[in-house]
């Protein structure tokens, strides 16, 4: 894993979005994560739809059981989505994030926010419940192109957790 930047805490607007979410479980949800991006891609393609970075959103997560994730894709505006069972508008929420940017191993760049988070008495904002841990906004952002870079072990992909207001403030804030 290389670190590109962080972690630190930054201070994101709200951000539109359109995706497309599903519970799928653990084992295999990469394969199932690549299959969304193609058909999302397709759907705001034939659209017209302009959107920037494609994420990787976690609702709910349960390693031993299903989870409950999104793809999607950023818009610069609230994208009326009519007489569609699958593709869906919405935002990611205003707030503080911990985040931090890598390339290759998702899993351990987790880990390491997490800890850091933890290490620097931030609380992230989630509910444990008998489903999984519940996010009120974690995902990965994918700064490079999937699209143009097919390996994943090359993507530029920035990890956000939302934080609770809380959460004390950390010298890192941009």
């Amino acid at each position: 894993m290389e670190i590109i930047d962080g972690p630190r805490v930054v201070a994101a607007p709200l951000r539109h979005c359109v995706g497309i979410r599903v519970v799928t479980p653990f084992r295999g949800m990469f394969a199932v994560r690549d299959q969304l991006m193609a058909e999302l891609y397709s759907w705001a393609d034939e659209r017209a739809v302009a959107y920037g970075h494609t994420f990787f959103r976690l609702h709910v997560v349960d390693m031993d059981g299903p989870m409950d994730v999104e793809v999607g894709v950023i818009t610069d505006r609230d994208v009326p989505v009519r007489d569609d069972d699958r593709v869906r508008a919405g935002v990611l929420p205003a707030g503080r994030y911990a985040t931090l940017t890598y390339i290759n191993h998702g899993r351990r760049a987790n880990g390491m926010l997490r800890d850091w988070a933890h290490d620097q008495g931030l609380t992230l904002d989630r509910t444990v419940s008998p489903a999984g841990e519940r996010f009120a906004c974690r995902y990965e952002a994918y700064l490079t192109d999937p699209r143009t870079e097919p390996r994943k072990t090359r993507w530029h992909t920035e990890l956000a957790i939302r934080l609770t207001d809380e959460s004390p403030e950390a010298s890192s804030i941009d």
